[in-house]
């Protein structure tokens, strides 16, 4: 039996800065398409377990690390240790995490810059075992127009990288990517500011 993969919308604040990258450098934006979105726990309501987080969530933590470390085997690597931290803190029933939604978030962050690390000290990296996870085509996670920002991303800094994914892919406050990054508020939206300008220049730079 195939695995069917959802097709991808990119979520608002994405498509507002495609929008805006677009006017720039006069790249048509991508189309979009329709994907069903699940946030955090709120309320009363209990967590979901383990499993039902990695189903429900799996598809968009991929997406989320791919602009992190731009390597798809590596972002599926990288959120399959995620999965595993968040298993290891809070076991399969994920019992006292109030908010899994941010703790994910934090967790392939963390994941990613492991990955990053090692790559910068050239280590050698075995991934570990992919699970029961299907494997993910590329093509069905990024359009071109995102493989574009994702090329120019990678000129960018770490934390410039980070915040600008955090804020316009993941659609997280400034206060929520603070807290996830571990900076300040005033440090997101300087980062941010500058992370926008050198993406603009670097865009226009490869028209």
């Amino acid at each position: 039996m195939s695995y069917a993969i959802p097709a991808i919308a990119p979520p608002p604040l994405w498509s507002r800065l495609l929008a805006r990258l677009s006017s720039r450098t006069g790249a048509a934006p991508a189309r979009e398409r329709h994907l069903r979105t699940v946030g955090p726990s709120h309320g009363q309501e209990p967590p979901p377990t383990l499993t039902e987080l990695y189903r429900a969530r799996r598809l968009d933590m991929v997406r989320l690390a791919l602009f992190l470390v731009d390597d798809l085997p590596t972002a599926e690597d990288v959120v399959q240790d995620a999965f595993a931290a968040v298993c290891r803190t809070y076991g399969t029933s994920l019992h006292g995490l109030q908010d899994p939604g941010a703790y994910l978030h934090t967790a392939v962050v963390n994941a990613a810059r492991s990955v990053l690390r090692r790559r910068r000290t050239a280590r050698a990296y075995t991934p570990p075992h992919p699970g029961a996870g299907a494997p993910v085509d590329e093509g069905l996670l990024l359009a071109e127009e995102h493989r574009r920002v994702l090329d120019a991303l990678a000129g960018l800094t770490r934390r410039q990288r980070e915040v600008l994914v955090l804020r316009y892919w993941s659609e997280l406050t400034e206060a929520q990517i603070a807290e996830t990054l571990g900076l300040s508020r005033g440090t997101v939206k300087s980062t941010a500011s500058r992370a926008l300008e050198a993406l603009e220049k670097k865009l226009e730079a490869g028209r």
